[in-house]
């Protein structure tokens, strides 16, 4: 059921081969007939995963709601809460690094051939009924990425790398009510300290 598949670098397109290698993946796994397809990056690590916490999740999805996609780490343009610990409903932006699609969604984006769009892209636009384990588990690792240009690959890792991006956003886009909140409480009251000392 565990295949680690070796593929040969893209010789000219990097995201071309990124595109390509998940493609590949997840065509093995429908056509082995699988459910569901699980699909890591050679790079992925983990924090405090809970595979007590992951399996209820999975049973939940498996038995009560429609769903396409399910993330173990990724970056999202925003979140909701389901009703059930440890899922959040999400609108995916990036990085798909650890996730699992159902057999009929898998179906539909394999039937995508490369042009030009890279995978994470493909996904985003199939937004629909996209899922993660909250708090995120998966990582990608530090190393350089082959899907960026390099001072992009700079640019992330003056700013704490992948991991430290992706903690923040599942921060942010879990609590946003609270924290902009906070913010503007914060700004108000820094404006009224202002004007009085004024």
């Amino acid at each position: 059921h565990v295949e680690f598949v070796i593929v040969a670098k893209h010789p000219e397109n990097r995201e071309q081969g990124i595109f390509q290698s998940h493609m590949k993946c997840l065509a093995m796994g429908v056509e082995a007939n699988a459910r569901h397809i699980l699909v890591f990056e050679d790079d992925v690590f983990f924090e405090k995963f809970d595979a007590a916490a992951l399996a209820g999740v999975c049973r939940y999805l498996d038995s009560s709601i429609s769903w396409n996609a399910l993330f173990l780490g990724c970056i999202t343009d925003g979140s909701s809460k389901t009703g059930k610990k440890g899922l959040a409903k999400i609108k995916y932006r990036c990085l798909a690094h650890a996730y699992a699609l159902n057999n009929s969604f898998a179906r539909q984006v394999i039937g995508n051939s490369w042009c030009g769009i890279p995978f994470d892209e493909l996904l985003r636009r199939h937004n629909k009924d996209f899922f993660a384990f909250y708090p995120m588990c998966a990582f990608q690792g530090l190393a350089g990425s082959d899907n960026q240009t390099v001072v992009i690959d700079r640019v992330r890792r003056l700013l704490g790398g992948l991991p430290f991006i992706q903690k923040i956003n599942e921060l942010y886009q879990n609590n946003k009510v609270f924290l902009l909140f906070v913010s503007s409480a914060v700004f108000l009251f820094a404006a009224l300290l202002a004007y009085i000392l004024w």
